[in-house]
């Protein structure tokens, strides 16, 4: 995929400089000399530009006592390409990708435990779905401890044993082969020159308006660096949203209640927009939907009985406030919900629309038609 975009950057006659940049001045970056340059990239040298992009992505967080070594402590980068699979592993954190390791090396007979200083595991979503996928989890073999840290590792010669303590100030020592922390990322905000320039930051990430503007005209930041949600799909919508308003197209802000959140484990979990507690803090009187998988018919010729579809309304206009999603192929579904969020579709649109059987998008329907007690299959 790095090559094709390699690639899509020659096609479309961008060049490439090659190098370790600062931003020297509002319109000007220094870069200098790195290892490695690809062929036909430009070198270390000032640089000027009318408008400056920082995205510079963001690198896992490391916590005290559980900095990773790449050998026996993992980021996602090492969990990517193991040398060998290991028999145990213990999981630091249970967001999407604590989460999609955890259930991706369980799959492959590892022997798996996450540890979650939270009560729920996958934080962000919606506690219900949060909860359904929890118990597949561990229906699956994953053993999850919530309300849990891990205090201290000692690295062994081909182990790591843990002490993890416990809410009531238990404690006990796990051992696993190798060590997965997933404990969050940070924005890669260091030696760009931005505190000199005056840019406003936020726990290590650029604060940006709906258009990726930052607080020094001319200086723009997307992605990762810019703040959460941080997602590969947010980022590239904020890439043309940037380029489009630096050119005059006048495109629509960013709307983070519209970006889909999607954690690839089994079972899948996709959502988009407010959670039910989100919504009632945020004031609203909601309608809620839910529809579980066992009584959709493609669902269980799939063998994929167990899922669950939520859906959140506003009890006096009809507006879809969230919907959120667990099972089979959800983070396929979920953009259905994207695109009627954007057009700003009410109950009444979704339940007149006509879905397609047997599909698994049935089961959006019947939740929707489930806020309204108008369920067909339930």
């Amino acid at each position: 995929m790095s090559t094709g975009v390699g690639f899509l950057l020659r096609k479309n006659k961008v060049d490439v400089i090659w190098g370790a940049a600062t931003i020297t001045a509002p319109g000007k970056v220094t870069v200098s000399a790195a290892d490695n340059p690809p062929k036909g990239a430009l070198g270390p040298g000032d640089y000027a530009a009318k408008h400056i992009i920082v995205a510079t992505g963001a690198r896992p967080r490391a916590l005290p006592g559980l900095e990773p070594d790449k050998q026996m402590i993992w980021t996602y980068f090492e969990a990517m390409v193991p040398a060998k699979m290991p028999k145990s592993l213990l999981v630091v954190g249970s967001g999407a990708i604590g989460i999609e390791f955890a259930s991706f090396y369980r799959t492959l007979g590892t022997e798996v435990t996450v540890v979650e200083i939270l009560p729920q595991i996958l934080p962000v979503e919606d506690e219900e779905i949060a909860a359904h996928a929890r118990k597949r989890f561990e229906k699956d073999g994953i053993r999850i401890l919530t309300e849990a840290k891990v205090a201290k590792l000692v690295k062994g010669k081909d182990s790591v044993t843990a002490t993890v303590e416990t809410k009531d100030g238990k404690t006990q020592e796990i051992v696993a082969e190798r060590v997965i922390s997933a404990v969050g990322v940070v924005g890669n905000i260091e030696n760009l020159g931005l505190e000199k320039l005056g840019v406003k930051t936020d726990r290590t990430t650029i604060v940006t308006d709906g258009l990726c503007r930052t607080n020094v005209p001319g200086i723009y930041a997307i992605g990762d660096v810019a703040g959460p949600p941080m997602l590969a799909h947010k980022a590239e919508h904020e890439g043309v949203v940037c380029v489009e308003a630096i050119a005059g197209l006048k495109p629509h802000g960013m709307d983070k209640l519209k970006i889909p959140g999607c954690t690839y484990c089994s079972p899948q979990v996709a959502s988009v927009g407010l959670t039910e507690k989100r919504a009632r803090e945020a004031g609203y009187d909601v309608r809620v939907g839910k529809f579980p998988f066992i009584g959709n018919g493609k669902a269980v010729a799939l063998g994929e009985p167990d899922g669950l579809a939520k859906t959140i309304f506003d009890k006096k206009t009809g507006q879809l406030l969230g919907a959120h999603l667990a099972g089979a192929e959800v983070t396929e579904l979920i953009q259905g919900f994207v695109v009627a969020m954007n057009l700003e579709t009410t109950e009444e649109e979704l339940i007149q629309a006509v879905f397609p059987h047997p599909t698994i998008s049935e089961t959006m329907h019947e939740s929707v038609l489930a806020a309204y007690g108008r369920a067909i299959h339930i």
